[in-house]
């Protein structure tokens, strides 16, 4: 087979890797509402799906069928275009920002016809990788919106405008956080930023603890779950911003809040976490953990952040609208611009002054914990008081 390298270098391998990374997304996403509801059940002390297949297994195919093959309803006064537009511009930034997240390093394997191909487990490494994602992900955003006033609902536009004002407050904080990974790593790389962990010695987690808790919490509320789900609040909107969608269209936001899920998993493990690192790469001892292949530690660290997403949702009560506008301006906003100033002081200091930074905030960190937790043990149980009507009819007795 005579196929120039151009053509396999530029056009095959990336084709197949975007038509792999769709697929991948898809299955993901479906498997993981298995997962979701599974585990909520456990918290929840309840069955959870069981019915279709062995332990319920085969749920989430039983729903594309039902999504796939129910009857899509739009409004009689919608605007049919941009309704249907809406859910193409939420889908697309979701599935793009997929070609800049590193999977694992490069490596090399044999195609019979073709011999020994040299890729990656990513599409393309930019030295402005960090800066397409969030360009990229913020034109989800307008989609949202879109939804929501092209629907003719006021539930639905209601929901849309919550959107926008959550999205782009979370932003600003999430984006710090992510400057703070820059100047650590000195680079708008993901594949260089898991490099610099490995010149480094260390994740950035350690240097960058407040940055991490910075950045997950904005992307909780970026993607719009418990307890930031404030613009598809069921109590109040109904479904939110996708009320009038049904059947294809109305999964394909579903699609996408898991393809948003997994992506801030992915960039946070990029980040603080050291991408496809074992733990302690340079430690000799634990070099038996290199039979692990690196993909495999990065999809088992981007498990933890999934699994720590359906823990939330089981765990919080959903904020009030002002509480969320509150938190993200009034206090992970002025703490990004605080921890900001602080990594860049650090990162003048090269790995010597990131390590100090690290000791300081981790024993910061477990010194507060530990404060904490021996002044809740040392206040006394509150007494316990029956209700009024008890009382009266305690003392008609």
């Amino acid at each position: 087979m005579d196929i120039s390298a151009s053509v396999l270098t530029y056009f095959l391998i990336p084709a197949v890797k975007a038509v792999v990374v769709v697929i991948l997304v898809a299955t993901a996403a479906g498997v993981l509402t298995y997962i979701e509801r599974r585990t909520l059940a456990f918290l929840q002390v309840r069955k959870g799906p069981n019915r279709v297949g062995p332990e319920g297994i085969l749920q989430f195919v039983a729903d594309v069928v039902k999504l796939l093959t129910k009857e899509d309803v739009v409004p009689a006064k919608a605007q049919h275009f941009i309704h249907f537009l809406a859910p193409v511009l939420v889908m697309v930034p979701g599935l793009a920002v997929f070609a800049v997240l590193p999977w694992g390093p490069e490596f090399t394997m044999r195609i019979p016809g073709l011999g020994k191909i040299t890729t990656a487990w990513y599409a393309a490494d930019l030295n402005v990788s960090l800066l397409l994602v969030l360009a990229i992900t913020s034109v989800g955003i307008y989609g949202i919106i879109l939804g929501g006033w092209a629907s003719n609902s006021k539930y639905a536009l209601l929901g849309g405008l919550r959107s926008a004002a959550q999205l782009i407050s979370y932003e600003v904080p999430m984006g710090f956080a992510v400057v703070s990974a820059i100047l650590m790593a000195r680079s708008l790389s993901l594949v260089e930023i898991v490099e610099a962990q490995r010149t480094h010695q260390m994740w950035f987690i350690l240097p960058g603890l407040v940055s991490f808790f910075l950045y997950f919490v904005s992307g909780v509320a970026e993607t719009n779950r418990i307890p930031f789900d404030l613009p598809e609040a069921e109590s109040e909107l109904v479904a939110g911003f996708h009320t009038e969608y049904s059947g294809f269209r109305w999964a394909i936001f579903f699609l996408t809040e898991y393809a948003n899920m997994i992506t801030i998993s992915a960039i946070a493990t990029a980040l603080f976490f050291g991408g496809w690192l074992r733990p302690f790469p340079s430690v000799h001892a634990l070099a038996f953990l290199d039979v692990v292949p690196p993909v495999l530690w990065y999809v088992l660290k981007v498990s933890c952040f999934l699994f720590v997403y359906i823990w939330f949702r089981g765990t919080f009560p959903r904020y009030r609208f002002d509480q969320l506008m509150a938190l993200g301006w009034k206090t992970l906003i002025p703490i990004s611009l605080t921890n900001l100033v602080l990594v860049a002081l650090a990162a003048l200091g090269g790995f010597r002054g990131l390590r100090i930074l690290g000791i300081v905030l981790w024993g910061a960190a477990i010194g507060a914990f530990l404060i904490v937790t021996r002044l809740r043990a040392a206040k006394p149980p509150a007494a316990k008081t029956a209700p009024a009507s008890v009382r009266a009819r305690a003392a008609e007795a």
